[in-house]
């Protein structure tokens, strides 16, 4: 009885022991496959918890990425959309000039002021773009067109301001500017609009009166417009810049996370190899001492 209890407690501690080794030989080839350290929370909870912290640091900041991107977006628009105001200003401050001259003649004016009524109507069109969500760029929060024709004018049809996008860090952008913003402006103390400017200037030239003197007073109302539209591509310009640093400031962040989750978590992979390369050789040890082992027997002593 007493050399069967022997034999089986002999089985036993040899199958418990190159279990387990196997079992070290399978974690730290698991650790060699994937990188990390730990499989699992129990295997060092401190460490676990620290790097889903930093788990969640990185879905937020994904998340501030996506709307860093949308921004982004949504201000290259503004600014590409500013671009193009200017150069309409620009040139209904040449055809204001030319009408301006004395020397030309009533179907000359007639000519400038279709060509003004059409650079209103691609005013309109600017005014009126979308953003990347297809949303009013110019008309704050609306959703819909940003300037209606109301009474026979146009007049601005969206909401005062535009909210802005959460960069992270407690920081946001407004990712566009409104039509007030960029089209309102005052002239002698009065208050108007490049609509306006533009459509009295057509007016004046395709109908009766003091032509010259009306496209003379436009260029007051063309040159302040001008100085508006600059100032928003000056804002639009530093927000974006704002919006880059924020961008720099997170690919930082996340090299530095990357960093101390590779610390953290991240497995060694020189002393894993090492340690695999140790257990495999105890394993094997242990697998052919247990193998002579087993074979021996009381006639294999009395030799």
């Amino acid at each position: 009885m007493t050399v069967n209890l022997s034999t089986g407690a002999f089985y036993e501690r040899a199958t418990r022991q190159v279990s387990t080794l196997r079992a070290q030989a399978e974690t730290l080839q698991q650790q060699i496959g994937t990188g990390e350290r730990l499989s699992r929370s129990s295997d060092d909870p401190v460490a676990a918890a620290r790097l889903r912290s930093l788990a969640r640091s990185e879905r937020l900041a994904e998340i501030d990425q996506r709307n860093s991107d949308v921004a982004t977006n949504d201000l290259a628009l503004t600014d590409n959309a500013l671009g193009s105001v200017a150069n309409l200003v620009i040139r209904a401050q040449e055809l204001a000039t030319r009408a301006a001259n004395e020397t030309l003649s009533g179907e000359q004016r007639l000519s400038i002021g279709t060509e003004i009524a059409n650079l209103q109507q691609s005013l309109l069109l600017v005014a009126n773009a979308r953003d990347s969500a297809g949303h009013s760029l110019f008309g704050g929060q609306a959703a819909g067109a940003a300037y209606e024709l109301v009474d026979g004018a146009y007049a601005y049809v969206g909401t005062a301001v535009k909210d802005g996008v959460d960069l992270g860090e407690g920081q946001s952008v407004v990712p566009a500017l409104t039509g007030p913003e960029v089209l309102s402006l005052e002239v002698d103390g009065v208050q108007t609009d490049l609509f306006a400017v533009l459509g009295n200037l057509a007016a004046a030239l395709q109908g009766e009166g003091d032509q010259t003197a009306a496209s003379r007073d436009a260029l007051a109302g063309l040159s302040a417009g001008l100085d508006k539209v600059t100032t928003g591509q000056t804002v639009i310009g530093a927000r974006m810049g704002w919006v880059e640093l924020m961008n720099e400031r997170r690919v930082a962040n996340s090299e530095l996370v990357a960093d101390e989750q590779q610390a953290i978590g991240g497995a060694d992979l020189a002393a894993t190899m090492t340690r695999l390369q140790e257990v495999t050789t105890v394993l094997e040890a242990s697998q052919a001492s247990f193998v002579r082992l087993a074979n021996l027997t009381l006639f294999d002593m009395l030799r």
